[in-house]
């Protein structure tokens, strides 16, 4: 079973930027969508944006222009670069593969906190 870690959140004033990283402890190259997600307090885990083996690229419409996924899978590593971060983006972090597909255990996620 891979074992996810997600690193990089923090303390942000709005405006400013973050990129986080998922380490996985297994390959990802087999896995066609990887994917970022996030969960506010008192709300359900929402997909942020997710990435395909082939390159393609999606993204909820609230982050789409300011967020970018991206993934080395020679390094087994999934990115988000977050840019012009607003407070709603406030949230925990996590990653996982792609929505519709058996999902790996979920990691601790990283905590993101966007100040006004």
């Amino acid at each position: 079973q891979v074992q996810l870690v997600e690193s990089g959140g923090g303390l942000v004033q709005a405006g400013g930027s973050l990129r986080l990283s998922c380490a996985a402890s297994g390959s990802i190259f087999s896995i066609n969508s990887m994917a970022w997600y996030r969960q506010a307090p008192g709300k359900q885990r929402e997909l942020v944006a997710a990435s395909t083996t082939y390159g393609g690229t999606n993204y909820a419409d609230s982050v789409r222009g300011r967020f970018t996924i991206s993934r080395d899978n020679a390094k087994n590593t999934v990115y988000l670069q977050m840019n012009s971060l607003k407070p709603e983006d406030t949230a925990v972090y996590y990653c996982n593969k792609g929505s519709g597909y058996v999902p790996f255990s979920w990691g601790q996620g990283t905590q993101v906190t966007v100040s006004s």
